[in-house]
């Protein structure tokens, strides 16, 4: 009887110690983004292209009206809400007319190697940008691929 004693409890403590060790797993950080990738994320101020909107859209809560605009990614970090982001892939870009800046804009950056994790479609050719209708006509993506990056920004449609 000793024995089955022994086996048992020797269950239980096998048992017992898996759930242990799934919930330290679980408590680790999220594993970021390589290097490697990482320096392919450009540091300062950079042109990214030139898109047409359609219609006015809202960037970062103001108008910004139907017109050609020159996209310019900033140096400035965009406050991350998200736990576990890599601040620098969450920058500003800003819409400008002329010498003017008409808007600005949160930008995710996401590399090339990744982005089919975060879309669904395929991104436009290296070097081009496409501006998308999204859910409905309330919103608007941005989609610049530029330098091993595709940048995304997401509008919402102004009140009409």
């Amino acid at each position: 009887m000793k024995p089955t004693v022994l086996a048992g409890m020797f269950g239980f403590l096998v048992v017992g110690a898996a759930p242990a060790a799934l919930m330290a797993q679980a408590t680790q950080p999220l594993q970021q983004p390589n290097s490697e990738a990482a320096a392919m994320v450009p540091a300062g101020e950079l042109a990214l292209g030139t898109v047409r909107v359609p219609k006015g859209l809202k960037a970062d809560g103001k108008e910004l009206p139907a017109g050609t605009y020159r996209v310019r990614l900033t140096p400035e970090e965009a406050p991350s809400k998200a736990p576990g982001a890599t601040p620098a892939y969450e920058r500003y870009v800003e819409f400008v007319q002329g010498t003017q800046v008409k808007g600005r804009e949160v930008v995710s950056i996401v590399p090339s190697a990744d982005v089919n994790k975060v879309a669904k479609k395929k991104g436009p050719a290296p070097g081009a940008s496409r501006v998308e209708r999204l859910k409905g006509d309330d919103y608007v993506r941005v989609w610049i691929n530029r330098g091993g990056n595709h940048y995304l920004i997401h509008l919402s449609a102004a009140a009409s």
